[in-house]
């Protein structure tokens, strides 16, 4: 027997398979409810409530409804009053008692009234909550029950007709209607309300209130007086309230006199707090910037800059950049911050010229309402920026997603351009239209300023706005041409639409960019096809340009705004202009020789003559071949970089140990999401761990300094604060696979920089050193002493190896003039006198002529932020400049590399006959020159008075006496009479001086205890390096090297006119063409990437690194 409490039950049917399978939904019908939802809702009341009340729209034609018949009850009352008879004096206080009313208008009055109660009535029973007398005792109830009851009794008792009733109080249920009408008004077009619009209506309609309240009181109780009209009280009214009181209209009686107390204290008591309240939203409204119309939207065009705290170098450089455009002067800015105005930026957006173009407005990117207000859908373009100077890089990047998540959700076709600080949040942000990370660029160019002196200074004049203005009242020559060429630019042009390229279709590229340099000194450097994307620096002198590529090149201004005439004059003013003839034998397109070797020219004519092939072994002359319109590519061959058979391996056999243990691919282990792969030197087996600490040994080495190490090349030293991803773009740079091995040099990470330390690392015979700024400095209180403690830090190996080539990275570019700082350098004071004058005059590169940035030995990154900004306008910027440094490769592109002028190459003689060579022998595109010149006493200097402290620290000259004063007279006999007279006197002021002081150090070196010789600054800082290296047990080799300083100065010249001269040791900044693509056989005519050779193949095993 089977028990009942153990027995399985059987399923429900609704669990059943069969019925899941055949469908069986049978049970649904016995098992369920029908649910009725809002039932509520469905009574009379509710039904009433949601016409009345709660539906937006329905209830905004009710207050409209409401307030017009609120306005022609105040109508009919003006009507009564204006076409009734004038009363019989009968009684004293009759006329204001009863009235003249006729029979339409009291009818008209009466239905009103009815409609009114009516609507009065409902609207109460709706908003009903169980407090009734809440609702009774309410002013806007009383007021509808004083000017609607009454006309009801008149319907109920005729003689009442006449009765005065005061309709005139409609006005302040009207003012209520209509505040309540703006609030559903602003529900119904789901259009955020602005406190500041309903602020100025209230006051507006209370003292419109207040007046028609005035006017007609004092009208009609004027009945029994003086009999006013109501122009009259109009009048009397205005000139009342205004404090006039001319007198001449005054109340008769005292109902009048008292309504006019009555109004006065009214108006003394509601008046203030509306203005008070007017005031204070006024007041938030500058701090939270207000709202941009729509309408403005519509019509205007404007972008949105998204920060989280703005600072005024931020706002100036944005302002001026974006602006620097002739196309942009009709463009608005609105800036969305979530912090209030600053004191700074709030004089700044005063100024006219950009209290027109700017609107500030306080809020948070991440709500909608904040984005709507800055009309973000309407924008052209969002610049999304990180706050640099935050302690936490990462939140600050993390800030920064959400606020490009928010702008791309709110609208997704607004073009995005945004900052990111670190390269591992960069892929976030992918989405972003132009995307420019912070540490890739910088370390990518700090990279490239220890291969390329003062890359930073050429991408950074490259992407800053100029004319070429700067510099140009100078006296000094170097700083004309330097400012001349600090206003060229990288701009773009459809080729069939260019005047200068269109004529070079059908030919190869470096024959048209040699061609287009030479005619109009346009510097062709890259291209892009119709049918790809993709841009291409130099892509060599194979590939053939066509009339639907982009051409872009380096001009000091745009070719659409530029005038070409041909030269035309044949003399003018007296003489006839003639070019050098160096220029017109390079202009000829065959072959130029050598000029300045005279020596060698056969005696018997006067004529240049051809190289023959005689003598080819040691007398043949150097020459430049014609760049050809079309290269025969039966004499071009592919260059594989996978493949180990490179010109490295055409080395001697003596360097072979050189090249072992080094591998080309591709790094194994990216650093970070997004870093693009690029073909580097790789050591065939990874290091151990502990092989890396530099000053530890180990196991496998038991070296505990840099020179144990025996390096072929010089180190790089990188002294950071952390070893962050970002440093994967500064190894990259000097391990691509185009350098080569050779020329590797090694890096040295230094996460401190005691003087101990440097001296263990190196520093004595280091290449470069590079000072990364220390993310936990670029906070403080003061915004400009971030950058204190690498300056000082800095200043430190630059007076103790004052060789020694340190590029610094700044926060604020403000603070380059403090880097290498002299207390007493006459040459830095007249820079600084300088900057201050192209500062007034409104230059956005005022800084420019600070010898540290000229000579590419200090960087900001700040300077990089006009990137992005360029990017708006030429949307070919960050890829151009990404292409340049190495942070991306495409596909028969080049590279941005240099080489060096030595003595062998200066036949060459000018920038333009370098091009044609350049072009014609390797297909390389020149686009600059890195010159270091010396120093020397001119009149410049001459004009600055020196202080006799001056003249003590400087009495020690290193040349003799003689040689100085006949050097300055020799440069003082070209200045102008001024400076000669101060020259003069500052000559005679040392000569009578001199005496003086040769007998006060003659008492201080007898003061003196003897055998200690009085020894300079200078001489002590070496005597302590010394001793430390000698108690560190390092060698003092080389040493000597480091600390003897020459007063030098060094810039960059970008795109210089052909006719520039090529000066010894000038850097040339081109761009080779890709190694995978075609190159001509003869690997030992061109030149190493960055070192020393010959033009000829002959002379290919001199090749000597000089970087």
């Amino acid at each position: 027997m089977v028990d009942p409490e153990n027995e399985v039950p059987p399923l429900p049917p609704r669990y059943r398979f069969r019925d899941l399978l055949l469908g069986d939904q049978t049970w649904q019908n016995d098992d369920s409810v029908q649910v009725e939802f809002y039932v509520n809702e469905n009574t009379f009341k509710e039904r009433l409530k949601l016409f009345f009340i709660k539906n937006q729209r329905s209830s905004l034609r009710i207050r409209v409804f409401h307030f017009s018949l609120k306005v022609l009850s105040c109508f009919f009352y003006i009507c009564r009053v204006v076409f009734e008879d004038t009363p019989s004096q009968t009684n004293k206080w009759g006329p204001i008692i009863w009235v003249d009313r006729s029979l339409p208008l009291w009818a008209l009055q009466v239905f009103v009234a009815l409609i009114c109660l009516f609507e009065t009535i409902l609207l109460t029973y709706l908003s009903y909550k169980g407090n009734i007398w809440e609702q009774i005792l309410r002013v806007t109830f009383i007021l509808e029950m004083v000017n609607t009851v009454p006309f009801l009794i008149t319907v109920i008792y005729y003689p009442l007709r006449n009765l005065f009733i005061p309709v005139f109080l409609n006005c302040w249920l009207a003012k209520h209607a209509l505040e309540n009408m703006i609030n559903d008004l602003h529900r119904a077009i789901q259009r955020t309300q602005s406190a500041m619009f309903n602020q100025v209506l209230i006051l507006i309609s209370t003292l419109i209130c207040l007046i028609f309240t005035c006017i007609c009181g004092i009208q009609h109780l004027e009945r029994a007086g003086n009999k006013l009209t109501l122009f009259d009280s109009l009048y009397f009214c205005v000139v009342t309230f205004s404090t006039v009181g001319f007198g001449d209209v005054t109340p008769n009686i005292w109902p009048s006199k008292l309504l006019v107390v009555i109004m006065i204290c009214v108006a003394l008591v509601v008046l203030p707090i509306q203005f008070e309240q007017l005031a204070y939203l006024w007041m938030e409204r500058q701090k939270s910037g207000g709202n941009y119309s729509r309408h403005r939207a519509e019509t205007e065009r404007h972008v949105v800059l998204c920060v989280s705290s703005l600072k005024i170098d931020l706002l100036m450089d944005f302002l001026n950049e974006f602006y620097a455009h002739p196309r942009l002067q009709d463009y608005y800015v609105i800036i969305l911050c979530p912090t209030e105005m600053d004191a700074q930026v709030r004089r700044v957006l005063q100024i006219p010229l950009w209290s027109q173009r700017v609107i500030y407005l306080q809020g948070s990117a991440l709500k909608d309402q904040d984005l709507f207000r800055a009309k973000l859908d309407n924008a052209e373009a969002c610049f999304i920026l990180s706050s640099r100077c935050e302690m936490d890089r990462t939140a600050a990047d993390h800030q920064t997603i959400l606020r490009a998540w928010a702008v791309k959700d709110f609208a997704p076709n607004c073009p995005i351009y945004v900052q990111i600080l670190k390269p591992e949040n960069k892929f976030h942000v992918k989405f972003a239209d132009h995307v420019v990370c912070e540490e890739e660029f910088k370390y990518a160019l700090l990279a490239l300023n220890c291969i390329c002196p003062a890359t930073s200074t050429l991408i950074t004049l490259l992407v800053h706005t100029s004319q070429g203005l700067e510099g140009q009242q100078s006296p000094e020559q170097w700083h004309r041409i330097y400012g001349k060429c600090s206003g060229n630019e990288v701009y773009s042009i459809l080729m069939r639409e260019s005047f200068v390229f269109s004529e070079y279709e059908g030919k190869s590229f470096t024959y048209a960019s040699f061609h287009g340099h030479k005619k109009y000194g346009i510097c062709l450097i890259g291209v892009c096809r119709e049918d790809s994307k993709s841009i291409r620096l130099n892509p060599g002198p194979q590939y053939i340009m066509r009339s639907t590529d982009i051409c872009f090149y380096i001009n000091i201004t745009k070719e659409e705004n530029s005038t070409f005439k041909a030269q035309k004059e044949g003399r003018k003013n007296g003489y006839k202009t003639r070019l050098p003839v160096h220029s017109i034998l390079a202009s000829m397109g065959t072959v130029a020789i050598d000029l300045q070797d005279t020596g060698n020219r056969p005696s018997c004519g006067s004529t240049l003559t051809l190289p023959t092939d005689a003598g080819k072994a040691g007398s043949r002359r150097p020459s430049i071949a014609p760049v050809l319109e079309v290269v025969d590519t039966s004499s071009l061959q592919t260059c594989d970089l996978s493949s180990e058979h490179s010109e490295d391996e055409m080395l001697p056999s003596s360097d072979d140990q050189l090249n072992e243990g080094y591998v080309k691919g591709y790094p194994p282990n990216p650093p970070y999401i997004g870093s693009s792969p690029t073909l580097c030197h790789l050591r065939q087996q990874k290091v151990p761990f502990c092989c890396l600490r530099l000053e530890k040994c180990c196991k496998h080495n038991y070296y505990e300094d840099a020179k144990a190490y025996s390096f072929k090349n010089k180190p790089i030293i990188v002294s950071a604060e952390t070893a962050g991803n970002g440093l994967y773009n500064f190894i990259v740079p000097l391990r691509a696979s185009y350098r080569p091995k050779k020329e590797l040099n090694p890096i040295v990470l230094l996460l401190d920089n005691p003087l101990d330390d440097l001296l263990r690392c190196g520093i004595s015979f280091a290449a470069n050193m590079v000072v990364v700024d220390k993310e936990s400095t670029m906070c403080a209180e003061e915004d400009y002493m971030a950058d204190a403690k690498t300056i000082v830090n800095v200043q430190t190996p630059f007076r103790l190896f004052s060789n020694l080539s340190i590029i610094t990275e700044l926060t604020h570019p403000a603070n380059m003039r403090f880097m290498q700082f002299r207390a007493k350098d006459c040459y830095s004071m007249a820079l600084s006198k300088l900057e201050k004058k192209e500062r007034e005059k409104g230059s956005n590169l005022a800084f420019m002529f600070r010898l540290p940035f000229a000579a590419g030995r200090v960087f900001s990154v700040g300077m990089l932020d006009t990137l992005l900004y360029q990017s708006f306008v030429k949307d070919y910027m960050i890829t151009i400049t990404r292409l340049l440094l190495g942070l991306d490769t495409t596909a028969g592109s080049g590279f941005l590399c240099a080489m060096r002028i030595t003595e062998e190459d200066l036949w060459i003689q000018t920038y333009g006959r370098l091009y044609q060579k350049l072009c014609s022998s390797v297909g390389d595109i020149p686009i600059g020159i890195y010159r270091t010149e010396s120093q020397k006493l001119d009149a410049t200097h001459v004009q600055l008075s020196l202080s006799v402290d001056d003249f003590e620290d400087a009495k020690e000259p290193r040349n003799p006496s003689h040689t100085t004063h006949s050097s300055m007279s020799s440069e003082l006999s070209d200045a102008k009479p001024l400076l000669r007279r101060k020259s003069i006197q500052w000559a005679r002021r040392l000569s009578r001086m001199g005496p003086r002081f040769s007998s006060r150090g003659a008492e201080r070196a007898g003061q003196q205890r003897p055998g200690f010789p009085p020894r300079s600054e200078r001489q002590e800082l070496v005597e302590l390096v010394r001793k430390r290296m000698q108690n560190l047990g390092l060698s003092t080799a080389g040493y000597d090297e480091m600390i003897d300083s020459q007063s030098s100065h060094s810039y960059v010249l970008i795109n210089p006119p052909p006719d520039t001269r090529l000066e010894l040791n000038d850097i040339v900044y081109i761009i080779r063409v890709d190694p995978l693509s075609f190159v001509p056989e003869d690997l030992g005519s061109r030149k190493s990437s960055f070192g020393n050779s010959v033009w000829t193949s002959e002379n290919a095993p001199k090749m000597e690194s000089q970087l």
